[in-house]
């Protein structure tokens, strides 16, 4: 019998409050995963559909109904490590939805063991629009 796959994404308490605050507000949400450049390497959370998903992206998965996308190519760099998406006081990007809460999305990362690495392997990825 095979292992069943960690989940690529998960998240903290501090975000998963945050999340549900924001979907009270805006409706439903998705994350994309920024692989730098304007805002470093936030997760970006937007209202769902406000943020053009590429052929090339991949869903990581989903945390509280939200999903969670990452560039192809950030995901080759991070394949071996989960994301936890956390919520910690601060100012968000300025792209992102929380921006205005005093509360900013941040990334922290554990590293998939060999077994892990081999469950998720063999289930595959999922890329491109999800929905």
């Amino acid at each position: 019998m095979e292992p069943t796959a960690p989940p690529r994404v998960t998240a903290t308490e501090a975000a998963i409050a945050l999340i549900r605050r924001l979907v009270v507000r805006h409706g439903p949400l998705m994350f994309h995963q920024s692989g730098g450049c304007c805002d470093g390497s936030a997760p970006m959370c937007y209202p769902r559909g406000e943020f053009k998903v590429g052929e090339r992206d991949v869903l990581l998965g989903e945390i509280e109904g939200c999903p969670v996308y990452i560039g192809g190519a950030q995901f080759e760099l991070w394949k071996h490590t989960q994301l936890v998406i956390d919520a910690v006081p601060g100012r968000g990007a300025g792209f992102s939805i929380e921006s205005p809460e005093g509360m900013r999305f941040l990334t922290r990362s554990n590293v998939f063991g060999g077994d892990e690495l081999c469950a998720l392997d063999a289930a595959g990825v999922k890329r491109g629009p999800q929905g």
